[in-house]
């Protein structure tokens, strides 16, 4: 018969692995469904010329669509109740050699509305199973553009057949409103495709609104865009960390942003105010999706947002 004190231990080691069995089954059940607790974020953002009449713009991210996500799917198509004034994609819409077809459909409401929008990595490229460690290193230094190539050009079709602007490394002019908007975009950074000599030097003088748009918040783009005038920079990519923890929050932003800023309303530079030479707001979406191998969330919900334009005070 084994000691009375060995009995103990072994009796305790084997109560602490299950304890930690259920509680890491629980975890994992519990980040299952927060990637799937589609959420919208409302953010007032204080653009406009005194005067102007609020404006309500959606901005959409890193859907990573497949045609088999029915809920995903469903509920971006009830965005079309929202009825923006403008529609922002800031690209990462792919996630499947068949999902142009379903995400063109879900959009179709949102596409009667003005948009531009830039691509991202997987718009480009499918996604392939990861070491999700790496993602917690500052950067791998790996692009993910040795994949299959996802059906892009298709999906550029149907955005600009329908009226919406690619600002990929491109300037534009849209005006929604009555609001005259001035852009610069730039293809995607993490895979280092932006130009930003393509779209360099002062944002117009004449816009109502200047924005800078941007897939990966990569500190190159944020800085020459702030430099150069523009009122704000709208970006996605980073997931919002996908996985945050209490106090602490999110762990990584897959770019050289720093974590604090890896969604939401910010500022950038990050110490700057508004009304500061060479400064803009920066809004980051945490994004609608994962990477399909690695569906899970924690303390990160998906989301699109709603920004409403207000007019300048001070």
């Amino acid at each position: 018969m084994a000691p009375t004190g060995f009995r103990l231990a072994r009796t305790v080691a084997l109560r602490g692995l299950a304890v930690g069995a259920v509680s890491g089954a629980a975890l994992t059940a519990y980040a299952v469904c927060e990637a799937r607790a589609y959420t919208l974020r409302e953010v007032t953002l204080p653009l406009l010329p005194p005067g102007h009449a609020a404006l309500r713009v959606l901005h959409l991210s890193d859907l990573h669509l497949t045609p088999s996500q029915e809920a995903k799917r469903a509920w971006v198509r009830g965005l079309a109740d929202l009825k923006p004034d403008l529609v922002i994609n800031t690209g990462d819409n792919l996630a499947h050699m068949q999902a142009v077809p379903a995400l063109l459909d879900d959009f179709s409401g949102l596409l009667e509305a003005p948009g531009v929008f830039v691509l991202g990595s997987n718009d480009y490229f499918a996604p392939s199973l990861r070491n999700p460690f790496k993602y917690l290193l500052p950067d791998d230094g790996i692009r993910h553009n040795n994949g299959p190539k996802l059906p892009w050009t298709d999906l550029v079709d149907g955005f600009t057949n329908a009226g919406w602007l690619d600002l990929t490394n491109a300037t534009a002019w849209l005006t929604v409103g009555g609001t005259r908007f001035a852009f610069a975009g730039v293809d995607d950074p993490h895979l280092e495709y932006d130009d930003l000599a393509a779209v360099a030097g002062p944002a117009p003088a004449d816009a109502d609104v200047r924005l800078g748009i941007t897939h990966a918040p990569y500190l190159r783009v944020l800085d020459q865009f702030a430099a150069d005038g523009y009122d704000a920079i709208i970006a996605g990519h980073t997931h919002g960390g996908q996985v945050c923890l209490p106090w602490i929050g999110a762990l990584t932003t897959n770019c050289d942003l720093e974590p604090a800023r890896a969604k939401g309303l910010h500022r950038h530079p990050a110490d700057s105010l508004p009304g500061d030479a060479g400064s803009s707001w920066l809004h980051v979406s945490a994004g609608l999706g994962t990477n399909p191998y690695a569906r899970i969330r924690v303390a990160c919900r998906p989301e699109a947002t709603l920004l409403t334009l207000t007019a300048r005070t001070g």
